[in-house]
């Protein structure tokens, strides 16, 4: 595996700017990494990456979509090494297909790696609510198939969900016409960056932000998706205290989607990490 993260910044990581005044959890929800935020370094070395990330704190990975290319044996690979470093995975990153007519295998794959969630990450250009409807519909179909193997589904947002659309927006349209069971994965920089309100939207789906992508997103030059987690515009302790009050999080996921070449990625997962801990009060 390379890397370029070195003891000098790892201990760089100490002295970071001080962030938002922590508040202690009653019930510590475990942290994760959506595996996109390192991405290059997976795609040469899954083990040592994984086991990187494991080192660091993490206690939960995201696979995303090249996962469903693996074997089952390669799945099968991937549970043991997790299961060696005390790792989990709860849900993984699908393309609409997965969903559709390549659902069987989807849920094969997840079933060996333990996940608890399959969930759609990208899904067809919709531009009208009867579109949205229509992905909606999917999800349901796909959730009334996965109840058999102990899953469930879920959607994943991006900025174009909290868009208005004909009066609505597309995340209200497949909150509205899909059941409670399926998981409303929360993307928040996405709706941050969009001004749309974060605590609004979880407090308006109980029970069903079952987990959440820490994305930062801050306005100005060089900031957007480039901010660490807990240094942009994002008002973390709200949500944080609407997710496990009302939105019934699970776990949490950092993902971050690069910061333009000032981090490396495995430094760059480790200070959102430390970021995260600051502002929970754990650090």
């Amino acid at each position: 595996m390379s890397s370029h993260f070195s003891r000098r910044s790892f201990l760089a990581l100490t002295a970071a700017a001080p962030l938002a005044r922590a508040v202690p959890q009653a019930k510590r929800i475990p942290i994760g990494l959506e595996l996109y935020s390192v991405r290059t370094e997976l795609a040469k070395d899954l083990t040592g990456t994984v086991t990187a990330v494991a080192k660091m704190g993490y206690e939960v990975v995201e696979f995303f979509s090249p996962y469903y290319a693996w074997t089952t044996d390669q799945a099968k690979d991937v549970r043991k090494l997790m299961d060696g470093l005390g790792i989990r995975c709860n849900s993984t990153h699908n393309d609409y297909r997965n969903l559709g007519a390549g659902l069987p295998k989807a849920i094969e794959l997840n079933n060996i790696i333990g996940t608890k969630y399959i969930v759609m990450a990208s899904s067809p250009a919709a531009t009208t609510v009867d579109a949205w409807k229509n992905i909606a519909a999917t999800l349901t179909a796909a959730s009334e198939k996965t109840k058999a193997a102990g899953l469930r589904v879920g959607y994943h947002n991006h900025a174009p969900e909290f868009q208005p659309l004909e009066g609505t927006f597309p995340m209200a349209v497949l909150a509205a016409n899909t059941p409670k069971e399926v998981m409303l994965q929360f993307d928040v920089g996405t709706c941050v960056e969009v001004g749309h309100d974060p605590v609004a939207w979880i407090e308006s789906n109980p029970g069903r932000i079952n987990s959440m992508h820490c994305k930062e997103w801050g306005a100005g030059p060089d900031r957007g998706y480039r901010t660490l987690t807990g240094e942009g515009d994002v008002p973390w302790l709200k949500v944080f205290a609407a997710g496990e009050k009302t939105g019934g999080v699970e776990y949490y996921l950092i993902e971050q989607e690069g910061t333009g070449g000032k981090y490396p990625e495995l430094e760059a997962a480790q200070r959102c990490l430390a970021n995260y801990k600051k502002l929970r009060g754990y650090a």
